[in-house]
């Protein structure tokens, strides 16, 4: 079973997990981030070798894995909580490592989107460590763990693109695909001798643990989880809404095209950067204040936000207002992640995060397609109009429908 609040309060291994898992996640971060910079290119190198375009075999390798984490996620999470959640962790890292490694000596992009597939459905890091940490931290702490998680993975994913891009201009792409796999290889090690889970299979004399489907419906019913699902899918809806038409906007703002390129890296590395930063904040005065009220006020900052960026002129004042999205984005995605483990019992971490990373992963999915629809129907502005709308959305929904006070393992867990 999973040890009590107060347990685990007086422990100090909680600690150690946390800042271990917080260095991984930096470490895959940096190893999954790392090939975006060049995957489209990676594509159209190696050709097709059936009758679609590399265009369309661009935009799969980036969906595909999305989906299959969608459909995956929810059933590696509630295998974590029969068979232990750093177990989870390690699939993740090492089943990563190797498919990664596959990835470089594919021949056809059709190989490589197929390898993406499977990565999809072997990996999900994030959604494995939310897990082994919040059985860990105690309930009280979560929005600091959450929040601490949140920076490692942001400096990861914020150093990737530089260094994979750095790597495969200089030693051509597979070099990218080797450290990657590395990379992935060490985090998977230093959780396997770093972390200690002292985890307990459920006593089938205690009574039969119910199926996956009860466990999922049993989830769903909690008080504010609905809700709090939605919130996540709304956010990063948003997140992914607007990239595959931020150089094309940049085009607008900028004088000359040839620093397109850098503005736009620029734009999304300090939005990551400013959510990395400011999630461990929000998740500290979450835990003091209330995390209902952070996502609240976080999703309106973020709607005006977006909404003067759909009438930017300057492309300084567009840069600004997306560090000011990022900081939102900090304080939703914190807020979210301590909400679902207040909402939910111990014992159901890997499942609950496990439809966490699905649900994330789905709207990864749906999002640059929606994007670029929006785009061609309505123009380039209204794709920032419309993460306004989702984003007031999200703070009309989570004032209307997050509950105030919850039951998780105790009567009188308080969310302000």
């Amino acid at each position: 079973m999973t040890p009590s609040s107060s347990e685990k309060a007086g422990a100090a291994p909680w600690r150690r997990t946390l800042y271990i898992m917080v260095f991984t996640q930096m470490i895959t971060g940096v190893g999954f981030s790392s090939i975006f910079p060049f995957l489209p290119l990676y594509v159209k190198s190696l050709g097709a070798v059936t009758s679609l375009g590399t265009d369309l075999l661009s935009g799969l390798v980036f969906s595909a894995q999305a989906f299959t984490m969608m459909i995956a996620s929810p059933f590696w999470g509630a295998l974590a909580d029969r068979w232990g959640r750093k177990l989870m962790v390690e699939r993740a890292m090492f089943g990563g490592a190797v498919i990664l490694l596959l990835m470089a000596f594919v021949r056809s992009a059709e190989e490589l989107v197929l390898l993406r597939t499977i990565q999809g459905l072997i990996t999900g890091t994030i959604g494995a460590a939310n897990a082994l940490v919040a059985s860990q931290v105690p309930r009280e702490r979560t929005g600091y763990a959450m929040g601490l998680l949140q920076v490692g993975m942001g400096c990861g994913v914020g150093l990737g693109p530089v260094i994979g891009g750095a790597l495969a201009d200089a030693f051509g792409y597979q070099a990218a695909f080797y450290v990657t796999s590395a990379l992935l290889a060490v985090s998977g090690t230093i959780v396997f001798f770093g972390v200690e889970e002292k985890f307990v299979a459920p006593d089938p004399a205690a009574g039969r643990r119910p199926g996956m489907g009860s466990e999922w419906r049993n989830i769903f019913a909690a008080p504010g989880v609905l809700i709090t699902y939605s919130l996540r899918f709304t956010d990063s809806l948003v997140r992914m809404l607007f990239i595959p038409i931020l150089p094309l906007f940049a085009l607008e703002l900028i004088a000359e095209a040839t620093g397109v390129n850098s503005f736009t890296g620029l734009v999304i590395g300090s939005a990551a950067a400013a959510a990395a930063v400011f999630a461990v904040v929000f998740g500290r005065l979450g835990d003091r204040t209330g995390h209902r009220w952070i996502v609240i006020l976080c999703s309106l900052v973020g709607c005006v936000s977006f909404l003067l960026q759909s009438v930017a002129t300057s492309a300084w004042h567009f840069l600004f207002l997306q560090v000011i999205a990022g900081i939102a984005h900090g304080g939703v995605i914190t807020g979210v992640s301590a909400l679902l483990a207040r909402y939910t019992v111990c014992g159901e971490e890997g499942a609950v995060y496990g439809l966490d990373n699905s649900i994330n992963a789905g709207a990864r999915a749906l999002a640059p397609m929606l994007g670029v629809s929006v785009a061609l129907w309505l123009g380039l502005r209204a794709v920032f109009s419309s993460a306004a709308l989702l984003y007031l959305m999200a703070a009309l929904l989570a004032l209307r429908g997050l509950p105030r006070t919850v039951a998780c393992g105790k009567p009188d867990v308080t969310v302000r």
